[in-house]
């Protein structure tokens, strides 16, 4: 029998529990052996739990309990998650979480503790929720050099630009429905501005190419700046509006990535990822694009990949799952002008002046008086920038996803 423990009892640790308990027969099979659970670390009171024995505001009673083998850190924040976190692998105890900041942030660190312990440092829930995808990009794609990482990573922002799509509301409209519904946080600001997708994209870049791709380089922009107009605009040119996370790897090595509002043309299988649902597209160069879809956060469905992080972790527990990158001296991130994208903008200059300054380009009939809309060839972003500040007034400027 494995002994186990869950730190932090908000919405995800809550929702260990209940698979534990719900499904404690098919997790014993998976696993080899039942998985029992002994402590829940929280500061809080629970005097009306049924197994309110089970708490504890003592961390060191999970680490110095030899019985337990694997811990759920599902605290969030980076302290002392962080703290915590390298007194149980260092006391040779496995740690599963759904943490995406602090393994953004400390990820390269925590694996080689786990390594130099011989144990495990999970963290399947920390991109997608419930959707499997380190797993698979460590294992079931490993006959393959990945090529491309591109996915809709915040359920959120996801949700918004749904709502502005589907039910024409505003950006504003559609946030204050998603905080009404659960969706988005009284402050949005790590989903709105694109910093929690940059992470998970950081966290991806790094586990497919094996080098830490530091989240403080990549990029980042967010939808505070997406409009109905620039929706509908998407939509009569067969497009939608997403926030992808965009990662490859240059012939070079170095990881090109950023996090950006792009126009999704409606062929691709991005564009259908709606809801507060998400969706990561991985380009193997055998393989070729594959999908990985399903609800991105949630209770249960982040739970649901933390429990199997912890299964996974019993079934290895004499020999440690790899899953592994390496933190270098090395520039592993490439710069934002080391890859041309064409750009979708709207200015309120002349379709003349667009041509002088742009050179080709694709006018796009305009669904606003006194505005051209327009497409760029290939620019790199500082081209596409300085381009733009010279036409009278931009109004947007949104890469295009190929």
């Amino acid at each position: 029998m494995a002994k186990a423990a869950i730190m932090g009892y908000g919405t995800v640790g809550s929702g260990v529990y209940d698979i534990l308990k719900m499904n404690a027969k098919k997790i014993e099979a998976a696993a080899g052996e039942q998985i029992e659970l002994k402590y829940i670390l929280d500061i809080r009171e629970f005097d009306d739990h049924p197994e309110k024995h089970l708490f504890t505001k003592d961390v060191n009673d999970i680490i110095n309990d030899t019985e337990v083998s694997v811990v759920a850190e599902v605290m969030g924040g980076l302290h002392p998650a962080y703290e915590f976190t390298k007194e149980l692998l260092s006391a040779g105890k496995s740690v599963v979480t759904s943490n995406k900041e602090l393994v953004a942030t400390y990820g390269s660190e925590l694996l080689k503790i786990a390594e130099e312990n011989n144990v495990n440092y999970m963290f399947e829930a920390s991109v997608g929720g419930g959707i499997p995808i380190i797993r698979p990009l460590n294992r079931c794609l490993a006959a393959n050099n990945i090529v491309r990482i591109a996915g809709i990573l915040n359920g959120t922002t996801n949700y918004i630009l749904y709502q502005m799509i589907t039910n024409d509301k505003s950006f504003d409209e559609a946030l204050k429905d998603a905080q009404a519904n659960g969706y988005a946080e009284r402050n949005p600001a790590a989903d709105i501005e694109g910093h929690d997708a940059c992470r998970k994209i950081a966290i991806l870049s790094s586990l497919a190419w094996g080098k830490e791709v530091d989240y403080t380089n990549i990029g980042t922009e967010g939808i505070v700046n997406i409009t109905l107009e620039d929706v509908r605009y998407a939509a009569a040119a067969g497009a939608v509006i997403k926030l992808i996370g965009y990662a490859e790897q240059l012939e070079d090595g170095r990881v090109y990535a950023h996090v950006a509002p792009m126009l999704i043309k409606n062929d691709c299988l991005l564009s259908d990822i709606d809801d507060v649902y998400n969706g990561i597209m991985v380009t193997g160069d055998m393989v070729g694009d594959v999908m990985f879809y399903g609800a991105g956060a949630g209770k249960l469905p982040t739970a649901s990949a933390v429990t199997a992080d912890m299964i996974d972790s019993v079934i290895h527990s004499e020999r440690r799952s790899l899953i592994s990158w390496e933190k270098t001296d090395e520039n592993v991130s490439a710069g934002p002008d080391d890859k041309k994208f064409r750009y979708f903008m709207r200015t309120t200059d002349t379709a003349e002046n667009v041509s002088k300054v742009f050179g080709d380009f694709e006018q796009i009939k305009s669904l606003v008086e006194g505005e051209t809309a327009f497409v760029t060839g290939e620019l790199t972003a500082s081209e596409a920038e300085k381009k733009a500040s010279e036409l009278s007034e931009t109004i947007t400027s949104i890469r295009i996803f190929k």
